[in-house]
């Protein structure tokens, strides 16, 4: 008789921290099903993982800005029966410049995709776990969301809703068995921070010790889902400046972030 392995379903698992802790999960000996918009790179993943580690890796193809998809991603996984023992709303998106020169179709993008698409995930997939008695979420906002971040402000406002989200949802599931873990990352070397550099000349100067490694934040954030933490900052430096944001009067927090987030954007 073999043991049943977890399975952990992993959004934007493509690349950046996704991809981080897809491996990491595969490390720990978890059936992966790996979810993004870029089939070649996740079929290459899956690839690469049940070679190396000797797990199950299955692939789901979904665009989350759709909530159609979201639907029907969610949809297929109950009507298949797929037990999904960790979740982890792991995709985001970005766009940096002034609110009202981007398009509104871009906002809405942003907020499909960082809370509704994990709002949907979370509705369909939480209940079954909380029904068994078993199960783990890890939910990736932002170090951003402890501020208003003028030059990504929608960007920031919907990862304040992801950690909101989580830490509530962490009390509701207390004592049910099923933890809900929030993992705050300051600036990661990732394809969508390097995406929002290329925008800015002014981001592109960022001295390089300032960003973390996505495969160090992935293994603090898979100890903390693990041990059931309701919250994780990873890194010193991050971990202080999300304690000075909520202990500073709101006035200087918003003066100081205006200041840097108008330094990275082009003059009128």
């Amino acid at each position: 008789m073999t043991t049943r392995r977890d399975t952990a379903l992993i959004t934007g698992a493509s690349s950046g921290i996704g991809e981080a802790l897809a491996e990491v999960f595969a490390q720990h000996q978890y059936n992966l099903i790996l979810v993004a918009r870029n089939q070649r790179k996740l079929e290459t993943l899956a690839s690469k993982l049940q070679l190396e580690y000797d797990i199950e890796v299955s692939v789901r193809r979904c665009d989350l800005s759709s909530s159609n998809n979201v639907k029907n991603l969610c949809d297929a996984l109950l009507n298949d029966e797929t037990q999904v023992d960790v979740l982890v709303n792991n995709a985001g998106t970005v766009e940096h410049g002034r609110f009202f020169q981007i398009q509104p179709s871009e906002h809405e993008r942003i907020v499909q995709v960082n809370v509704g698409a994990m709002t949907s995930l979370l509705a369909y997939l939480l209940p079954p776990m909380v029904a068994r008695g078993k199960g783990r979420v890890m939910n990736i906002a932002s170090l951003g969301a402890f501020q208003p971040l003028p030059s990504v402000a929608t960007y920031a406002a919907t990862k304040a809703f992801v950690l909101s989200l989580s830490e509530a949802l962490a009390e509701e599931v207390r004592g049910t068995g099923v933890t809900v873990t929030a993992v705050c990352p300051g600036l990661t070397t990732t394809g969508m921070v390097a995406g929002v550099q290329d925008k800015s000349p002014a981001l592109r100067r960022i001295p390089r010790f300032v960003f973390a490694d996505a495969r160090t934040v992935a293994h603090k954030a898979f100890d903390a889902c693990r041990n059931g933490d309701a919250l994780l900052v990873p890194g010193l430096k991050n971990n202080l400046a999300s304690v000075l944001s909520r202990s500073t009067p709101k006035w200087l927090v918003r003066m100081i972030t205006g200041i840097v987030g108008r330094a990275t954007l082009p003059r009128y």
